[in-house]
């Protein structure tokens, strides 16, 4: 058997020009650093390998020299095809200026392609990205005016509109793992992640192309064990074994067993946020939680959920997930972004989005760079700067539930959590919320028409989305609303019934918001006075998000009623109350059988002419017995 292993120098030697190339990496996790190196290094010394195209999936970098920031340079790069740009600056830079074409796809899409490239097919076909600026008929992602080969094709299946992601031929393929043979096999038991590994290496291999990876070791031929091999030699033209700085297990941490899924953390191993705005966000962002669901947790903004929900003891009643592949635990952030500890499973990326473009997401968290009046999202490209949209278009546009992550204004906002309230000391200089966004990475008419349900959350207030559009919602203490929102925004939310925030966002100490969303307190809610065979129902606040909870509910208030002797009259208050709109039939016919059998006369109260106007829907023939105030809905009794 051949030893495949080589230098780094002898690695960037195959790479010819004109290669198609493509990388492992999300961040700083899996990136083959040395290799990338040696091919700098070799065009830096014989203005060789030149005018190579690049195809990547996730963000590979550190926002500054790392990653594949070391092939931004003049004459290296020729075309590029990739999802997050933003931590990439040198290469994005070539791309806005035009001196190479380029295209942001979602990372999903060029992920999940990776699979067909490998099986031969011509392409692959997806309704992601419809309707936003991957769109054809919105630019199709090209990022320039040289631009002009079509890399999404609008096509017609089944009646139904889709995009066809042409295949591409993969020549070059740089991959990083832990450990491989003499024979290549490769094992990945120190790295975070698995990525897209073994689809990049099959793609490329059956292309006829040289599949080259960075390890950190070498073991003697066929004796890894073969359930740790992720990459199989057979796949495997080149091993280079990197130097360490060229082998961080991320871009913020060389390594932490926790990260390999090997170990559990103990608690508290990622420490608390202080109080300050992210944290505001963050913990209204945890509002929104699905008890016992999925969920997405996006880079910036959103990583602080995470956070919290481990704060606040919520981790082992959601499953939080990461698009690069991590199932359960809590992810990490900052350049950790990817990694997580206490997991449940990672998986490769290519399945995890499948998973999510299946619609499996119950709720995500994005972040929230420009919106407007139409509830459109934007984070993918702001005038001169790319960001790139990464996963972000993959996933909102498939989740259940989508809550949008970010600070109300930008660039230099300055803002004092103390007393309870909020305190905007300095305006930030850009506004977010727009006329129009400059690019649709959300798109929500979509949305809208699909009865997607999006929130849009900052630290001064939350809109949802309607019919119409935005529409506020909650608003902070201490913030004024003309001042501090209207005033800050080019296009005017519609305004009809505004609560304050939640008081604990704003306090140091914990929100207790585990009861809340578990309904930890719910007999505390069902209160009988057998003398005057009357019940009350306290359902402030209250949040109900499965079929479980409408049942839990109903058999509650039943033990209660069941040993009384009589009808008893009901007093029940929905003020703060909601309930998934897909529940509410669940919810009045338990209501009805609980009618039937226990309750005399019922009145019902909510502070909000909203609520009081969806009551009189789920209760139609009870519009007259619902009251704005308690006093009101308990003198009908008397």
């Amino acid at each position: 058997m051949l030893n495949k292993v080589v230098s780094a120098a002898d690695a960037a030697a195959l790479v010819k020009d004109g290669d198609t190339l493509t990388t492992s990496g999300f961040v700083g996790i899996g990136v083959p650093d040395e290799l990338l190196a040696a091919v700098e290094t070799r065009f830096l010394e014989t203005g060789h390998p030149r005018d190579l195209s690049l195809v990547f999936a996730a963000g590979q970098g550190d926002g500054k020299a790392r990653g594949l920031n070391r092939l931004g340079h003049d004459g290296l790069l020729n075309r590029v095809v990739g999802g997050h740009w933003g931590l990439i600056p040198k290469i994005a830079a070539l791309a806005v200026a035009g001196k190479i074409k380029g295209w942001n796809l979602p990372q999903g899409c060029i992920s999940q392609l990776y699979r067909d490239i490998a099986a031969g097919k011509p392409g692959m076909l997806s309704k992601v990205g419809l309707e936003t600026f991957v769109d054809p008929r919105n630019g199709g992602g090209a990022i320039n005016d040289i631009s002009t080969e079509a890399q999404v094709e609008l096509m017609e299946v089944a009646g139904e509109e889709v995009l066809f992601y042409p295949s591409q031929k993969l020549t070059v393929a740089l991959l990083r793992g832990t450990t491989a043979d003499e024979a290549g096999n490769v094992t990945m038991e120190r790295e975070a992640l698995t990525i897209d590994n073994l689809a990049q290496a099959m793609a490329v291999k059956n292309a006829g192309g040289v599949v080259i990876v960075q390890v950190e070791r070498i073991a003697k031929a066929r004796t890894l064990p073969a359930r740790d091999v992720h990459i199989p030699g057979i796949f495997v033209d080149a091993v280079v074994v990197a130097k360490p700085e060229h082998h961080v297990q991320t871009y913020a941490t060389a390594f932490n067993q926790g990260f390999t899924g090997r170990m559990r953390t103990p608690e508290g191993e990622i420490p608390p946020m202080p109080l300050d705005a992210r944290k505001v966000i963050a913990r209204r962002c945890a509002f929104e939680l699905p008890v016992n669901g999925v969920v997405n947790l996006g880079i910036g903004m959103p990583e602080g959920v995470a956070c919290v929900a481990a704060e606040e003891g919520l981790l082992e009643h959601v499953t939080l997930t990461a698009e690069p592949g991590v199932i359960g635990g809590q992810p990490a952030s900052g350049l950790d972004f990817g990694a997580a500890v206490n997991i449940d499973a990672v998986i490769p990326q290519n399945n995890q989005f499948d998973f999510y473009d299946g619609g499996g997401l119950d709720m995500t968290c994005l972040g929230l760079a420009q919106a407007d009046r139409n509830g459109n999202v934007n984070v993918s490209r702001f005038g001169s700067r790319l960001a790139g949209a990464g996963g972000f278009v993959n996933i909102s546009q498939n989740a259940r539930a989508v809550v949008f992550a970010g600070t109300f204004t930008a660039r230099g906002i300055d803002v004092a959590v103390s007393g309870g309230a909020v305190e905007i000391r300095r305006e930030g200089k850009s506004r977010k919320f727009l006329e129009q966004v400059e690019q649709i990475t959300f798109s929500g008419a979509r949305a809208g028409r699909l009865g997607q349900r999006v929130t849009y959350v900052t630290e001064r207030c939350v809109f949802e989305l309607t019919p119409d559009g935005l529409k506020l919602i909650e608003i902070a203490p201490g913030v004024d609303l003309d001042r501090d929102i209207l005033a800050q925004m080019a296009v005017h939310p519609t305004i009809e019934e505004v609560t304050l925030m939640d008081a604990r966002l704003f306090s140091p100490v914990k929100m207790d918001l585990r009861t809340d969303l578990l309904h930890l307190d719910l007999p505390d809610r069902i209160a009988l006075d057998p003398a005057r065979h009357q019940l009350f129902l306290n359902f402030e606040k209250m949040r109900v998000r499965s079929q479980a909870e409408v049942e839990r509910v109903g058999r509650l208030v039943a033990e209660t009623c069941a040993p009384m002797q009589q009808p008893v009259d009901v007093v029940v208050n929905y003020d703060g109350f909601r309930i998934d709109e897909a529940l509410e039939p669940d919810w009045a016919r338990m209501v009805a059988d609980l009618t039937a059998r226990y309750y005399g006369k019922v009145s019902r109260y909510s502070g909000s002419a909203f609520m009081r106007m969806k009551l009189g829907k789920v209760f139609p023939d009870a519009r007259t017995h619902i009251f704005e105030t308690s006093e009101q809905a308990r003198n009908f009794l008397d």
